[in-house]
């Protein structure tokens, strides 16, 4: 049993991760790269240890260096969080071979749900419904995929095998456009992943991305969370996340079968610890098994809210040997949840990377708002790493009580020094068709626009309100100065004289 945790990542997870473990009375260990010399999952740490330069080859993915520091440290336990080395098989069968308990799922379970290919067969064999598509667990040709796309019939996604994150995937719709779709893809796939093998899959319309949580014991016991909905996306990136999904709504024996499955999908592979199965809806509700996340997803916090589980506490106590808390009959989902991911990104100008200091960083507060975050005020934000500033998560006790609380909690999120896209949730949030749940996972790229001014969200004027702001500051400095000289200092607060005298930031 440890008493000792490394957490190897940073940012917002890291210090997701490193809460649990000191509410658990476990002493935790950070590692940082030269530019997170400051972060905040750094100081919050009882312990932290240089990895390196900033690119992530020679820090945060240095399986070696972080090996290290565990020695030197004393860490009897790594938690990988998300990204980084969390999906790496050899990486956990390292920490194994350390005498390391690497907290997540066996090699083995990674590795069989890694490689799509190999998991398309063994979610098939096991009786999970997947997309139609190769079936091949070997490379195939150019020219045996081309023949397959005739045979699977057009339009098909070309996939990569290793692949994850949008990467490695191009939508094909006619065969003219499959030799450069197959030739993009492999390149893309071996530059993020090393491994240049495609297949391909049926490419369902109007899809709904719905995935489980699951947790699973060394006991063989293995339960399911509940559903969330995803389908808020941009080039296969999760922008908006919920739980339950308006999809599946009050359709209680379809929520059961979506539970059900994931949990023969998890069994299928042996899985201990904390995953996710994700699966692709048509507008039929039908499903089919897209992937496995074998690790902790960023939008865990709105399974947390509805279900009252804190999944990363689950994830270490499963780790410890212990058994499941939960039994399947324990698991209620109460109320709605909504999570926006706040990005360092001009949503104006296609998204593109913002960096700079945070000059200001004010989180909104208050009933059912919840922040998870890394930063603080006079923060970095480099080009080094994903643009994550923060997790803004709401709970209301209906859908519609959720998204005026988002709205109320965008609103009062004041960051200065860095674009972010808190004006694209701000539109979103003020769409008719999300409002009613009527959207898929191109809604974002195909119906949605932040030029749009029958959007739902008035034109805002930039110039105008620097100016009234101005104007408005000059005026209460001005009333402040009128207050002190007429007003009877010797009945009046100094705290309410100095406050008179400030003008408002």
């Amino acid at each position: 049993m440890f008493t000792k945790v490394l957490i190897a990542n940073r940012g917002e997870i890291a210090v997701r991760i490193l809460r649990a473990c000191r509410e658990l009375g476990l002493r935790t260990v950070a590692v940082y790269s030269e530019v997170d010399r400051t972060a905040l999952h750094v100081r919050y740490a009882d312990e932290a240890y240089p990895l390196g330069p900033a690119p992530a080859t020679e820090s945060y993915l240095n399986m070696e260096k972080i090996l290290a520091v565990a020695k030197k440290s004393g860490a009897e336990a790594i938690h990988p969080g998300y990204g980084f080395l969390a999906e790496n098989p050899d990486f956990a069968q390292a920490c194994k071979d350390e005498g390391i308990t690497f907290i997540g799922p066996s090699p083995e379970a990674i590795a069989a749900m890694g490689d799509k290919m190999q998991a398309r067969a063994r979610m098939k064999a096991a009786g999970v419904p997947v997309v139609p598509g190769t079936e091949a667990t070997e490379d195939l040709s150019d020219q045996e995929l081309i023949e397959a796309a005739h045979r699977i019939g057009f339009p098909v996604m070309v996939k990569a095998a290793a692949g994850g994150g949008g990467k490695g995937m191009r939508i094909v719709r006619t065969p003219e456009e499959m030799p450069s779709a197959l030739q993009l893809a492999r390149q893309e796939a071996k530059s993020a992943f090393g491994d240049e093998r495609v297949y391909l899959e049926k490419l369902i319309e109007h899809a709904r991305h719905i995935e489980v949580q699951v947790l699973a014991d060394s006991f063989g016991q293995t339960i399911h969370l509940g559903e969330r909905e995803c389908s808020i996306q941009r080039r296969h990136q999760k922008l908006i996340e919920e739980a339950p999904s308006p999809f599946v709504g009050d359709d209680e024996e379809l929520r059961q079968r979506l539970g059900q499955v994931a949990v023969r999908a998890a069994r299928a592979v042996d899985y201990v610890n904390a995953g996710t199965v994700e699966f692709l809806m048509d507008q039929d509700r039908n499903f089919y098994f897209l992937e496995m996340n074998t690790r902790i997803q960023v939008e865990h916090p709105v399974t947390e809210l509805v279900t009252g589980v804190d999944i990363v506490k689950e994830q270490i106590r499963i780790a410890r040997g212990r058994a499941l808390r939960y039994s399947q009959q324990d698991i209620r989902m109460q109320g709605w949840a909504i999570e926006a991911r706040i990005n360092a990104e001009d949503p104006y100008n296609d998204f593109m990377p913002s960096i700079g200091t945070l000059l200001y960083h004010s989180p909104p507060t208050g009933p059912g708002v919840r922040v998870d975050t890394g930063v603080f005020t006079g923060m970095e934000i480099t080009p080094y790493y994903d643009p994550l500033i923060a997790k803004l998560i709401v709970w209301g006790e209906t859908r519609a009580q959720a998204i005026l609380r988002m709205r109320r909690a965008l609103e009062e999120y004041k960051i200065l020094g860095v674009k972010t896209n808190i004006p694209f949730h701000q539109r979103m949030l003020a769409q008719y068709r999300f409002l009613a749940g009527h959207f898929d996972t191109r809604f974002v790229e195909e119906r949605f626009s932040m030029t749009d001014h029958h959007a739902g969200v008035q034109e805002t004027h930039p110039e105008i309100a620097a100016l009234l702001a101005t104007l408005v500051a000059h005026e209460a400095a001005r009333k402040a100065a009128q207050i002190i000289r007429t007003g009877n200092a010797g009945r009046t607060s100094l705290w309410k004289w100095y406050g008179r005298l400030r003008p408002p930031f």
